[in-house]
């Protein structure tokens, strides 16, 4: 698979197959987290027979960054290797995901020990593994310099993505123009954007402005979001291809 050109991608195919071969031979399950998306990605393209056997969950429907379960039986959510931390703060003070994920890195803790975090107005969610919860409710007071409280107790969380639908008429699903016609941008500055990294298909770097894209494929511009290729719905009289996009914002 082109993924294992990637040394942390041959690393993280590895540890899969270990806890697959440990989860098999035990008879019980294993966990193996946070995963980011790329991550998840590789996973699932790379191992597909082992689908019946995989499970991903990160603490809400459509969650991101997610644990990895292989179990023979199908396992309660419960069950996963991490837990919730519910912040309150007051609502006029703004505090954003970037303010969360800062505070938690200046604790020392690794990235793959935090999953998702959710702010609304007033609250906040992060998902942690289970081993740094305590550690983390004893430590934070304030995020910034915004004084926050712990909630003893889950609070109602709005989860639901911002994502845009649109519908583009191109004149072909070449990865420059899709791109362009995203970004708003001409093609030979398109181009140029590709060229310098900064545009990613199906979480891995593409500078191949002819690369066609096809239904699924996801589309990653820097400083623009996310976008995943829906479906072709059909062609103009002049022959350009009409698509629906989804714009994780």
């Amino acid at each position: 698979m082109a993924f294992t050109s990637d040394k942390e991608d041959k690393e993280l195919i590895s540890r899969v197959e270990d806890i697959a071969d440990l989860s098999l031979t035990r008879n019980k399950p294993y966990y193996l987290g946070f995963l980011n998306e790329r991550e998840q990605y590789i996973i699932e393209k790379t191992f597909p027979f082992y689908e019946t056997y995989f499970s991903f969950f990160g603490g809400y429907k459509n969650a991101k960054r997610r644990f990895l379960c292989f179990s023979q039986d199908i396992v309660d959510e419960a069950d996963y290797p991490f837990s919730a931390v519910y912040f309150t703060f007051r609502k006029t003070d703004k505090l954003t995901h970037r303010d969360f994920l800062g505070a938690l890195m200046n604790l020392g803790i690794e990235r793959n020990c935090v999953g998702d975090i959710v702010v609304n107005e007033g609250k906040a969610v992060c998902f942690v593994k289970n081993e740094i919860k305590d550690y983390i409710q004893s430590q934070i007071l304030k995020i910034g310099r915004v004084g926050v409280k712990i909630s003893d107790k889950s609070l109602d969380i709005d989860y639901s993505d911002n994502i845009k639908e649109l519908q583009l008429i191109v004149s072909s699903l070449r990865l420059d123009v899709i791109a362009a016609a995203l970004t708003k941008l001409s093609r030979g500055k398109t181009a140029d954007f590709i060229l310098s990294g900064k545009v990613y298909v199906n979480y891995s770097e593409n500078k191949n402005v002819s690369h066609t894209l096809c239904e699924g494929d996801i589309l990653s511009v820097r400083g623009y979001g996310k976008f995943v290729i829906k479906n072709q719905i059909g062609t103009t009289k002049k022959g350009r291809i009409k698509i629906i996009i989804n714009h994780y914002r």
